[in-house]
């Protein structure tokens, strides 16, 4: 219990410190400076007056400062995953979807480091389709999220106020363990970037590391719901973050369908879930 004390104090602190007004308009702001930044940044690498060392590793192409954006977004919406992940199980795998419909679309300009400025379609309409498979899968990822959020009847299990307390101080201890593993994760792939290292895909690799979070959650949750159903959809929702993964490795329009796959899948047990097991229990008490 002084663990659990212990835990849910510092996460709650870092919870409202990230959750104030002032946090987020600060964190937008910096988000329009390095925009900025970036994009004149390349233009001074265009114009070939970027000072050494930055020069070797600044790219020539505008449309590179729109991937830095948008990877900078992602960074916070994994962030905000964190803290979601004690609340509710159910809330952390639609908060995982949005971070793939954000993906998604963040790769869909990515395409557009292909074309040349000013943007010309001409002999490049392999990327074309890339990007219209990205756009429509971020689109049905997010329209299938509507249903799934609509879905949620928020009906908890039965448990007493100690075990409930217990298995929230539980992930709560889990997030701050991710938190601190992204922490990790961020500042090694910046450093082999600034050290002109090959660095890994951050957000292929975060997601590894939330499919075994996720099992440990399956393992802890057994303790206070043992019961079928409940261990049931924590391992499906376990799978949909599994395919979530796979998705990120897979080549352009596999990945989209792998990801609206695993939207589906997430979406049918959340149905059966909720619609069968649970409000054929709270009917009989």
């Amino acid at each position: 219990m002084r663990l659990f004390e212990f835990g849910t104090n510092i996460f709650d602190h870092l919870h409202s410190f990230v959750e104030r007004d002032s946090t987020h308009r600060r964190v937008t702001a910096g988000l329009v400076v390095v925009f900025l930044v970036g994009l004149l940044g390349i233009e001074l690498q265009r114009r070939g007056i970027m000072p050494e060392p930055l020069a070797s590793i600044t790219p020539d192409n505008h449309f590179h400062a729109v991937n830095l954006a948008f990877t900078l977004l992602l960074a916070l919406e994994v962030i905000s995953l964190i803290f979601v992940l004690p609340c509710s199980v159910s809330k952390a795998l639609g908060k995982q979807f949005e971070i793939l419909a954000l993906i998604l679309l963040r790769d869909a300009f990515k395409e557009l480091i292909h074309f040349p400025e000013p943007v010309q379609l001409e002999g490049r309409f392999d990327s074309l389709f890339n990007i219209a498979a990205d756009g429509v899968g971020a689109l049905l990822i997010f329209t299938i999220l509507g249903f799934y959020y609509r879905m949620q009847r928020h009906r908890g299990e039965i448990m007493t106020p100690h075990d409930r307390y217990a298995f929230v101080a539980a992930k709560k201890l889990v997030s701050l363990a991710l938190l601190v593993l992204f922490a990790g994760l961020a500042v090694w792939d910046v450093t082999l970037y600034f050290t002109g290292e090959p660095h890994f895909d951050f957000f292929a690799s975060f997601y590894t590391v939330l499919i075994f979070s996720d099992i440990l959650l399956v393992l802890i949750s057994q303790q206070y719901l043992p019961a079928f159903h409940a261990v049931l959809r924590n391992s499906g929702y376990a799978v949909a973050t599994l395919l979530l993964r796979l998705s990120l490795t897979a080549p352009p329009i596999v990945n989209a369908a792998i990801g609206v796959g695993a939207c589906l899948f997430a979406l049918c047990l959340t149905y059966a879930y909720d619609n069968l097991y649970m409000r054929n229990r709270f009917e009989k008490s």
